[in-house]
């Protein structure tokens, strides 16, 4: 089997374990990195079929690999292991097209079987984590939970009439920045893709932000 494996974990025991666990099962890892940064460096330069990411690094996090290898379209399937059972992570994940979803106290019980369902183009969410995503449906206020502190921010900015550039300039981010949380937010509210729904959504809400 040469599927050709990036790991990338801060913590040098998980790191290793994976690596010679998936070594030890045929695995071909061909490069590991203790942080963001030099993981994503890995993936550009060796362009392997899978990398498993830890969710928060230094320097660069396992999401922002992912929004970055969307954004540039790597074709390296992308797999987080983490701690984190929120909601509004596992929305991020999707949104940036992640593969696979495995919380670290099952990783090298589940990795395995994730490798092979991405390999397969099948998505694998921890048993866990799917519960979590299969729940009823949310109203407004829950809806709001799922957003980030930033996305929390510019739709507060968005309710106030702010234009994206306003938006860029008071956040020192780029446009192209606001215009992404904008989108992110968009799908994470299940509105529709119309210029203005945000902004409708905003002010009808506005008490609420």
């Amino acid at each position: 089997m040469n599927t050709s494996i990036v790991i990338a974990d801060d913590h040098p025991l998980m790191l290793r374990g994976l690596t010679d666990f998936l070594t030890s099962k045929g695995f071909n890892i061909v490069g590991s990195a203790p942080d963001g940064n030099s993981a994503y460096h890995l993936i550009v330069k060796l362009k392997p079929k899978i990398a498993i990411l830890d969710i928060r690094m230094p320097h660069k996090t396992g999401l922002e690999i992912a929004e970055a290898c969307q954004k540039n379209n790597l074709p390296t399937k992308i797999i987080l292991i983490t701690f984190d059972k929120e909601e509004a992570l596992y929305d991020q994940a999707k949104a940036f097209n992640v593969y696979g979803y495995i919380l670290k106290e099952f990783a090298i019980e589940e990795i395995e079987i994730c490798i092979k369902n991405v390999l397969n183009n099948k998505p694998y969410f921890s048993d866990e984590i799917a519960s979590y995503l299969n729940h009823s449906p949310i109203n407004k206020s829950e809806k709001l939970e799922l957003l980030t502190k930033t996305e929390l921010r510019i739709i507060k900015l968005v309710s106030e009439g702010k234009s994206s550039h306003d938006i860029a300039d008071e956040l020192f981010i780029s446009v192209r920045t606001v215009d992404k949380h904008r989108s992110n937010i968009v799908a994470k509210l299940g509105l529709d893709n119309k210029p203005t729904s945000l902004s409708i959504w905003a002010s009808v809400n506005k008490e609420h932000l």
